[in-house]
Formats: C-alpha cells, sequence, structure tokens
C-alpha cells in the first residue's frame, strides 16, 4: 500500500491532510481491515478535524467508530458547526460523554450546544459532578459572549499564602488546568485582587508573600460581554489571559488567547461573507442551506438592480441618439461600484474594530470625500482621453469625465455614510451596506452621465 501517514505527507512538504491520505482513508473505510489507525497516526487534533470534513458524512461516522479509543476526541472541538452538528446528531451519546469528559469546557459546551435538551441531559448526567456543572454554567450564557467562551479551570489563590504554599498547591492540587501562564488572587469571596506571572512566581523564594509579588493591574472581562469585545481588549492590551467574573465581580473562569485567535478568525471571516451577501454557510453545508443563505441579498439585489435600469430607461431617447453612450454607461457604474466598495470595505472594517466613531467620524468622512473627488478626476482625465481617442469627440469625453467626477464622490460619501448610519440604527452595516452603496453608485453614474449626455445633445 502507498504510503500516505501525516509523516510522510509533511516530509513531502505537501501538508498533514492531502488529497492521497483522504483517498487512502476512504479506501481503509471500505474494508474491514483497513489500518486506519496508522493512517491516521500522526495527524493533530485540527488535521483530524479537516480530514472528517473532507469525507462523506458517513464516513466520518464510521472513521470515528473505527478508531475508538485512538480517536482524538478533541477534533471535534475544531470542526465548523455544520459537520460538527452533524456529527452530534449521528454519534451515541455515550461516545459524545467521553468526548465531553475529556475536553475543556469552553470546546465541551461547544460541542454539545446545538443538540437538543433531552440528548444535552443525557450526556451531562454522564459526567462526573464537577464536569457537569463547570459545562452547565458556560452554556447558561448566550452563544459568542465571554461566558461561552470561557474555560472553567484555573488557578486561584488567597493574598496572604506566600510562593511556597501556592507551589506545593499546583503540585498537589488535582483539579488544576493541564497548562496555565496566570494565577489569580483573589479575596473570601472570590473577587479578583490581582493576578501572578507563572515565571515569576517561579523565581520568586518561597518566604515572599504572594500580596508583595502580584500585579495589581486587572484586566476584568464580564460574562456577558460580547466575545468580539473580549478580542480587543486582548489585542489593545496584549493579554495572554484574562479572568472572567460574574455580576458580582466573582471570578467563574477565564478567556486565554488560544481562544481569543479563534474569535478574531470567525469574525473577520463572518464580516467578509456579510460584506458579500452570504450567510453563516461553509463550503460543507448542502444546496439547500447554501441557496437559502444567498438569495435574500440577491432578491434584494435585484430589485436595487431594477431601479437602476429605470434610470437608464428615462434617458432612452438620448442613448439612441448617441450608440456610443450605451459602450459607455458601464465604465461609469463600474468604476463607482469599485470605488464604493474599497471605502465601504474600510469603513465597515473600522466599525467592527472600533476604530470609527463620533469622535473621527468628520475627519474620516472629509478624508474619504476629498479622495473620491482625487480619484475621480484622476480617472476622469484619463477616460476622457480614451473616449477622444476612441470616438473622435472632445465633448463626449468631458461628459464621461464629468460624470466619473461625480460618481466617484458619490461613492466615497456612500461608502462611508452608509454603513455609519446602519451602524448608528444598531442594525450590522457588514450584509447590507454593500447593496445600498452600489444602489448609489450605479443610480448616481447613470444620472449624471446621461443627464449631462442629453444637456450636451441639446445644445
Amino acid at each position: 500500500m502507498q504510503d500516505t501517514s501525516a509523516a510522510a505527507n509533511l516530509e513531502s512538504g505537501t501538508g498533514p491532510v492531502t488529497a492521497d491520505l483522504v483517498a487512502a482513508v476512504a479506501d481503509a473505510l471500505s474494508h474491514e481491515d483497513g489500518d486506519l489507525v496508522s493512517l491516521t497516526r500522526e495527524l493533530r487534533a485540527r488535521d483530524v478535524a479537516d480530514l472528517l470534513t473532507l469525507l462523506e458524512p458517513d464516513q466520518r461516522i464510521q472513521l470515528i467508530q473505527r478508531l475508538g479509543p485512538a480517536f482524538d476526541v478533541e477534533a471535534l472541538s475544531e470542526l465548523d458547526e455544520t459537520v460538527r452538528d452533524q456529527l452530534s446528531e449521528a454519534l451515541p451519546n455515550a461516545t459524545l460523554a467521553r468526548a465531553v469528559g475529556e475536553l475543556e469546557t469552553d470546546d465541551a459546551a461547544y460541542l454539545i450546544e446545538g443538540m437538543a435538551t433531552e440528548d444535552q441531559k443525557e450526556i451531562l448526567d454522564a459526567l462526573e459532578t464537577s464536569d457537569r456543572v463547570a459545562i452547565e454554567r458556560n452554556l447558561e450564557y448566550p452563544e459568542q459572549t465571554a461566558g461561552r467562551l470561557m474555560q472553567s479551570d484555573f488557578v486561584a489563590v488567597p493574598p496572604f499564602w506566600t510562593v511556597g504554599q501556592v507551589i506545593d498547591h499546583m503540585r498537589e492540587a488535582e483539579d488544576l488546568p493541564d497548562s496555565f501562564s496566570d494565577i489569580y488572587v483573589v479575596d473570601p469571596t472570590h473577587r479578583v485582587l490581582g493576578s501572578i506571572d507563572l515565571s515569576r512566581l517561579l523565581r520568586t523564594k518561597r518566604h515572599v508573600g504572594i500580596d508583595q509579588i502580584m500585579s495589581t493591574e486587572r484586566h476584568l472581562v464580564l460574562a456577558t460581554s460580547d466575545q468580539e469585545e473580549v478580542a480587543r481588549q486582548f489585542e489593545r492590551y496584549d493579554l495572554r489571559s484574562a479572568p472572567v467574573v460574574d455580576e458580582n465581580k466573582r471570578l467563574v473562569g477565564v478567556v486565554t488567547v488560544d481562544d481569543v485567535v479563534e474569535v478574531i478568525q470567525d469574525e473577520a471571516e463572518e464580516d467578509i461573507k456579510a460584506l458579500a451577501g452570504v450567510g453563516d454557510e461553509d463550503v460543507s453545508d448542502n444546496v439547500i442551506d447554501t441557496v437559502r443563505s444567498r438569495i435574500t441579498w440577491l432578491v434584494v439585489n435585484l430589485f436595487t438592480a431594477m431601479l437602476a435600469s429605470t434610470v437608464i430607461r428615462m434617458f432612452d431617447a438620448t442613448i439612441s441618439q448617441m450608440i456610443a453612450l450605451a459602450a459607455l454607461m458601464p465604465i461609469v457604474a463600474s468604476m463607482g461600484g469599485n470605488a464604493g466598495t474599497q471605502t465601504m470595505t474600510v469603513t465597515v472594517r473600522a466599525l467592527a474594530t472600533s476604530k470609527l466613531g463620533p469622535v473621527n467620524a468628520i475627519r474620516v468622512v472629509t478624508r474619504e470625500a476629498l479622495v473620491g473627488l482625487l480619484n475621480g478626476l484622476v480617472l476622469a482625465l484619463i477616460v476622457a482621453t480614451v473616449v477622444f481617442v476612441w470616438f473622435g469627440s472632445g465633448p463626449l469625453g468631458l461628459v464621461i469625465g464629468a460624470a466619473m467626477v461625480v460618481n466617484l464622490l458619490a461613492a466615497a460619501l456612500a461608502g462611508i455614510l452608509v454603513p455609519m448610519t446602519l451602524h448608528r440604527l444598531g442594525l450590522d452595516p457588514a450584509p447590507a451596506s454593500g447593496v445600498f452603496v452600489t444602489t448609489v453608485t450605479d443610480v448616481v453614474g447613470f444620472f449624471a452621465f446621461l443627464g449631462l449626455a442629453a444637456l450636451w445633445l441639446a445644445r
């Protein structure tokens, strides 16, 4: 059999999960004596998740069941929601209970959050009491909040302990997290007083008191805070972890930087999809779900396109007098649309990261207007020259040049004002802005070009 192990793939530079590996796993699944363990032995959890995604739905179940104890359950927490939900429905609850018991609380909550209440209860009842309580606490908080993102395992000590007591505690306690970098100092009510970096603790003599070496600078995260706001705090203050507190300011968990990296990636991906009018879909979604995700904004865009066509119809007599206008109209609309999309993309991202607000709104709007005006003048000079060469008409070049300036200025203003207005109204500017900005650039572009052309022909 061909050597398709992950180690061989890495040595060849083709990456852990290749087409050959997927084909080999699929072939092994079709034979009862297929050696799946050797094929997947070198794969990490993220790689196993990728492999599951690339397999057919029925093959995913077979792979997990055939691997048995050799299957890395952490891979389930790395799956996209579509694949995760499919596996959660198909796998026996006993298998899921084993996975939930081995995962960290935030990953365990992610795995079962989309399941039916009855199945969730059956799985949670199979866990140890401490694990069940921790996961239930995570599930009490809404999705995409710090409470759902946090890990319930952390190290917390009182301020009157010594360094030696803390070290002994970490060596002897059995309910501590597998890895951590910060130790939190709390009062008797479990409110955070400060923190200690693990490296500083290990460099300090055993008799020194914790209150003498702890840092009182605290970046508390409310459990109900949106995960995107949490990510901004990590970026702003270069955090590795942050304590999560409830409404009474009591320590209930910790958010770590590896979880925040995933949040940043997910939020960026969500914004990109929304700007294209695409919902929360993935390549593993079926046809019907994908159509539902995309059709709404396509229908809206159809009606806005009809509005632009209405403007063109108003000038059908003008177009009939000079057929060159029909050939040049797409240039004006296209350039306006592209310029508007550039401004809109920057604006939506700035709003999402809180870099654009009331304090600097006027300055940024003015900047974008000037950028649109200058870009319009440069492009107007270029297109006017080309039109003169093509059609030998100086006035027609001036008409399209003037329309280009007007449309790029309108595109710049629409690209920033539309998202800002939607944001001010409490709406998500990412999915809706594109349709409205395109409508403005099309309508203004056609109206300016054809209107100026009508005035010129009427002379």
